[in-house]
């Protein structure tokens, strides 16, 4: 995490307990850093700061807030899976793609193209 997005976040209220010394600087225990590695995996897992927010608070809350959380973060999974799922239709049309290129470039397939006509001869 860069230095802009760490403020952000403790300018937000998303390090909950971040201490400062005698020279108004942040200190950073190992609770906050470890807190820190978890908001950056909220925001790789599709978490925006109004989300981030409002897990915290229910982080703040204690044990009896985990049935909700687990809520928000099997929802988050869903998404991903479902983005997952696009990427690896995407990787397979690329590859369908490179193979039928490195086929044409080699003699091995006559060109075709969903553009052009290449069924017209000269």
């Amino acid at each position: 995490m860069n230095y802009e997005a760490l403020k952000f976040y403790c300018n937000s209220g998303l390090v909950p307990g971040l201490k400062r010394d005698q020279n108004n600087r942040r200190v950073f225990d190992a609770r906050c850093i470890a807190w820190i590695n978890d908001l950056t995996c909220l925001k790789r897992c599709g978490l925006g700061i109004k989300e981030m927010r409002h897990y915290t608070q229910l982080c703040l809350e204690g044990e009896s807030s985990i049935p909700e959380r687990q809520e928000i973060l099997a929802e988050k999974r869903e998404h991903l899976e479902t983005q997952l799922e696009e990427l690896r239709k995407a990787i397979a049309y690329i590859d369908e793609k490179q193979r039928f290129y490195a086929d044409v470039t080699a003699g091995r397939t006559a060109y075709c193209s969903n553009v052009i006509d290449t069924t017209q001869s000269d």
